[in-house]
């Protein structure tokens, strides 16, 4: 039986990040991945012609605190992301191809844009980011979606129609499914508490790949990472812990540090755990979500005075970005996986070019690449962004990001916006934890 301090489930963002804190001050860790790599939903591949191409999580924003600070200290780069590139969106709406601003807009919608944003900016600064549970209006707020509360304080159904948009974009649950609290509460962690904006969350990206994150991590940590080492059953105990493999192998330590997503921990027998820990637990969700990139020889879209940005009422996707010089980003939102997940693979590849060409005309076509990732029907993930239903955030309870040593909880399901740095940002303040215990 293989013995350790502490036993770390899961080498992505948060577990190497935990891992390589607590080796740092002495401490025998073990890392137990599932898969074959390190990363778990930050991933990237070398194209030909050298250029990287990521295939999981990329941007950053200034309120990413935990995670710029671990890219200075592994000697990685920080450069601009797409929000800063010149150029007009694409939206591919019901009635047609649009170029430039909202287009649907008229004066009374963008009068009542600004006014719900105001009344948003207003009940944000009422919420406690790190206590939302304390609110005193707390049950109403999570009961309400945002596309209810949007009604409520008389957004015209153009506003509503444009924050639903945005939400396809972004592969989150559609307004009419997420909690207001949540949004509330996600919002309140940057201090620009407007509705989402790409110039506050997604500014900034690794200049040599986000999974390089990772990578650079893992390559330090070394032996201490086993791969291949599908977690089954843990037993807690203030004697020891143990944790089984899917082999039948077994390891021991004093203490185990979940870093495992939520739909994957449901699998995972637990004992020794609170029923109250273990239901807060269980009631996280994350959204299903497939991502899609797509590599070119050059931004052409460029050329017609575009940005690279789609927004999608129509197709599979929801919306693209720019992740580096000719490469496009998407996400295939909730509403869109059983269509997506239905059609053929070689298919979904026509498909999503067809959608491209229309967007962004025929020269979409000539793409030297197209890899996707089903991070919805991934085992190890099965989801890919953390999702808040309306009654969610009072379900899941303020036992959320907290540990019930000798088990401790971190992850980009964590409660910290910004799922790369929830993940580094719960890691070390997990292993903080650890270390003071």
């Amino acid at each position: 039986m293989n013995r350790s301090d502490v036993i770390v489930l899961g080498a992505g963002l948060a577990g190497l990040s935990a891992a390589r804190d607590l080796a740092a001050h002495g401490v025998d860790v073990r890392v137990l991945e599932a898969r074959h790599r390190a990363g778990g939903r930050v991933d990237q591949t070398t194209l030909p012609d050298g250029r990287l191409m990521q295939l999981g999580g990329e941007v950053i924003g200034p309120s990413h605190t935990a995670y710029t600070q671990l890219v200075a200290e592994l000697g990685l780069t920080l450069v601009p992301a797409f929000a800063a590139l010149p150029g007009h969106d694409v939206w591919m709406l019901a009635d047609g191809r649009r170029v430039g601003e909202l287009p649907f807009f008229d004066d009374a919608d963008r009068a009542s844009y600004e006014r719900a944003e105001a009344e948003f900016r207003r009940l944000v600064a009422t919420v406690d980011p790190d206590d939302p549970w304390s609110h005193p209006d707390a049950d109403r707020l999570d009961r309400l979606s945002v596309g209810q509360w949007l009604r409520e304080v008389g957004a015209t159904p153009n506003v509503v129609r444009a924050r639903d948009i945005a939400m396809l974009a972004l592969a989150a649950e559609s307004v009419e499914r997420t909690s207001l609290l949540s949004d509330l509460r996600k919002e309140a962690v940057t201090g620009e508490p407007g509705f989402y904006n790409y110039d506050v969350w997604e500014v900034s990206r690794v200049a040599e790949g986000s999974a390089t994150v990772a990578l650079r991590m893992a390559a330090e940590l070394g032996h201490r990472v086993t791969y291949g080492a599908e977690v089954v059953h843990v037993t807690l105990s203030s004697s020891g812990c143990t944790v089984e493999l899917a082999t039948g192998e077994r390891y021991t330590a004093d203490t185990v540090l979940s870093t495992i997503p939520a739909g994957p921990l449901r699998r995972i027998r637990i004992d020794g755990l609170s029923d109250a820990r273990r239901a807060s637990l269980h009631r996280q969700r994350h959204a299903l979500t497939s991502k899609v990139t797509v590599a070119y020889a050059e931004s052409f879209w460029a050329a017609d005075g575009l940005n690279g940005t789609m927004y999608s009422e129509t197709g599979m996707m929801g919306g693209t970005w720019v992740q580096r010089d000719g490469i496009l980003s998407a996400l295939v939102p909730p509403e869109r996986q059983s269509a997506f997940l239905a059609t053929a693979p070689g298919r979904v590849h026509d498909e999503l070019i067809d959608e491209l060409a229309a967007a962004f005309g025929p020269d979409a076509r000539d793409a030297q690449s197209l890899i996707v990732r089903r991070y919805a029907v991934d085992p190890y993930t099965l989801g890919y962004i953390t999702s808040w239903r309306p009654g969610d955030v009072m379900g899941v309870g303020p036992l959320h990001g907290t540990h019930e040593p000798p088990f401790y909880v971190a992850g980009s399901d964590q409660w910290v916006c910004g799922y790369m740095e929830g993940a580094v940002r719960t890691g070390r303040a997990a292993a903080a934890a650890m270390l003071t215990q």
